[in-house]
């Protein structure tokens, strides 16, 4: 706020890159360099991401086959048990912007390690679905926690959606790049660029964590403060509220990956039309099925950006956070509703493309405005488990889902109408977090 000669404070004037964003949302003046700058990094860590993920498919459709890629997300969930509490020991004794770029930097070794595997010929397929199923859930949680440390509730609800935009765009670029400018490239160059990628992401971080703490003594201690010793998988259990946040989460994910089960199979299947099932053309359906999820993905991103952009802030002002919960589990109801009736990969690829959409948008930023009235424990260590753990054993139960179902020679239809059934589940679990909600922000 400036003032005029002792008078009292006028208000400043936004700037043209304010302006600008306010096309998307209410941005006030002042917030547009701040807000700039996590759209800018979700755009970056959006855009890996979709790099690295159709390398994943191909890797692990190609070399093991939908059913083993299933079993491969049950082994995140048990590996999670491990990975929450080694990192909540880490928050406890570092500051935030410490805890985040130590974190990326390790990610990137990593990524290394399976460039220099890959050059060795060694077959890195379970190995690394299980590490990008790890990567993706801790560096999208950490940086959406990093992002609730910085706004307060208010300005989150405002804000959130136009940083939801960068990892929309980002996501969209990153899947329209790989399956076009980057078709010719290996999964190594690949593998490589996205580490470069990751850097500079976590610069970015960096560069945030200073502009929000210089000149605010308020904001510099609470930024220089580890956090407390009590472990998130304690403080989600003896919390209602995030409790069921964690089974909204888990049952998220359980509906989604037995939709992205269905998918895969039809996508295998059509690979193996088109190109033939003997081991000698295991790397050409690799390569097929990699351009069919870099293709998927792309039009995912498309509507998913196009929903962030015109229609989420909109949401949340008009529905507010409770309400725009629901639209989620009607949108899965509607595609497995339309799948167990159509079964056919045209009619599925459509319908996943309009659920995956809206998961990445409107879900998405929802989920992460759930955590704005809370401590900052729970912004970085519960919200890590339950993105992590209980994300993962969802993704668990659909492997005992798939297990299940292809021993009792389930077919499409029947697997759709599992996905039903918990849907009816999700919805009761989202009526009541609005319940818990609404209490809590009575209270504050």
């Amino acid at each position: 706020m400036a003032t005029t000669n002792g008078s009292s404070p006028v208000p400043q004037e936004k700037n043209l890159l304010e302006k600008v964003l306010s096309l998307f949302s209410n941005v006030n003046a002042g917030e547009g360099g701040t807000v700039a700058l996590l759209f800018l990094n979700a755009f970056i860590m959006m855009g890996l991401y979709y790099i690295l993920k159709p390398v994943r498919e191909g890797l692990i459709l190609s070399g093991f086959g939908a059913v083993i890629k299933s079993y491969s997300s049950a082994a995140q969930a048990l590996l999670f048990v491990f990975v929450v509490p080694a990192y909540g020991a880490f928050a406890a004794r570092v500051n935030r912007v410490w805890l985040l770029s130590g974190m990326t930097l390790f990610f990137i070794s990593n990524l290394v390690l399976f460039v220099l595997a890959m050059g060795a010929g060694m077959n890195i397929g379970v190995v690394y679905y299980i590490w990008l199923g790890i990567f993706s859930f801790m560096v999208v949680s950490q940086f959406w926690a990093f992002a609730n440390d910085v706004y307060s509730e208010e300005q989150g609800k405002r804000l959130f959606p136009v940083v939801g935009i960068g990892g929309s765009a980002g996501a969209l670029v990153g899947a329209w790049l790989t399956a076009s400018v980057f078709e010719q490239m290996s999964n190594a160059q690949l593998i490589t660029l996205a580490s470069v990628l990751l850097g500079i992401f976590a610069l970015l971080i960096v560069w945030v964590n200073k502009r929000e703490t210089l000149g605010s003594a308020g904001e510099a201690q609470k930024a220089e403060q580890p956090l407390s010793k009590e472990g998130g998988f304690a403080l989600v259990l003896k919390n209602r509220y995030l409790l069921l946040i964690a089974f909204h989460v888990l049952l998220l994910n359980l509906v989604n990956t037995v939709g992205e089960f269905v998918l895969g199979s039809l996508f295998e299947q059509n690979a193996i039309e088109q190109i033939g099932a003997g081991d000698a053309s295991r790397d050409a359906r690799g390569e097929y099925i990699r351009t069919m999820y870099g293709e998927f993905f792309g039009w995912v991103n498309l509507v998913g950006l196009l929903v962030q952009s015109f229609l989420v802030s909109r949401f949340i002002k008009y529905l507010g956070v409770r309400r725009s919960l629901f639209i989620g589990p009607i949108m899965s109801l509607c595609t497995y509703g339309v799948s167990a009736v159509q079964p056919v990969l045209s009619i599925v690829r459509v319908m996943k493309i309009a659920e995956n959409s809206n998961d990445y948008s409107t879900n998405n930023t929802v989920r992460q405005a759930l955590f704005l009235p809370t401590s900052r424990e729970v912004k970085y260590k519960a919200k890590a488990a339950i993105d992590t753990f209980f994300g993962r054993t969802g993704d668990a139960f659909q492997a005992a889902v798939v297990f299940i179902g292809t021993h009792l020679a389930f077919g499409i239809p029947a697997f759709a109408m599992v996905n039903v059934f918990f849907i009816g589940i999700w919805l009761a679990v989202v009526a009541a977090i609005g319940r818990e909600h609404k209490q809590i922000t009575e209270e504050a």
